[in-house]
C-alpha cells in the first residue's frame, strides 16, 4: 500500500477483509484508514489479543488528516517483528493534534498484528 495509493488499491481489501496486509507498514497504513473511516471491526482484528482494549471505543469527532511514515524496522514478508515509526494528524473540537509514535508489530498465526507503542 504506497503512499497516495488509491483506496481500492490500497486499504480496501484489508479493511473488507478480503486480503491481509503483507508487511507491518501496510497494516499501519490500514490501520490509520481504519481509524479515519471508523472501521473497529479491523482495528480490533489487527490488534494482538495480550494488548487490545475491551473497547475500542473510536471518538467520531476526530477527523484524521494524513498519515507520514517516518521509518521502519523490519516488518517485512520475512520478519517476525517489526516497527513502524509515524506521525498522523487529526482535528476535534480542540483543534488540530499530532500524533506520533513508534509502533510495535508481530506475526500471529503468520499474520501481521499491532501489538503496542514502544517509548
Amino acid at each position: 500500500m504506497p503512499p497516495g495509493a488509491d483506496y481500492d488499491d490500497c486499504c480496501r481489501p484489508a479493511l473488507d477483509g478480503q486480503a491481509w496486509p503483507t508487511t507491518a507498514e501496510t497494516l499501519m497504513r490500514s490501520r490509520y484508514t481504519a481509524f479515519a473511516r471508523e472501521n473497529e471491526d479491523h482495528l480490533f482484528r489487527t490488534w494482538h489479543a495480550k494488548t487490545r482494549p475491551a473497547d475500542i471505543g473510536l471518538d467520531t469527532d476526530t477527523t484524521w488528516l494524513g498519515l507520514e511514515i517516518l521509518g521502519t524496522t523490519g516488518g517485512s514478508e520475512a520478519d517476525e517483528t517489526g516497527t513502524v515509526h509515524f506521525r498522523a494528524t487529526c482535528r476535534d473540537h480542540l483543534g488540530e493534534h499530532t500524533l506520533e509514535e513508534n509502533s510495535s508489530f508481530v506475526r500471529r498465526a503468520g499474520r501481521w498484528v499491532y501489538l503496542d507503542a514502544i517509548d
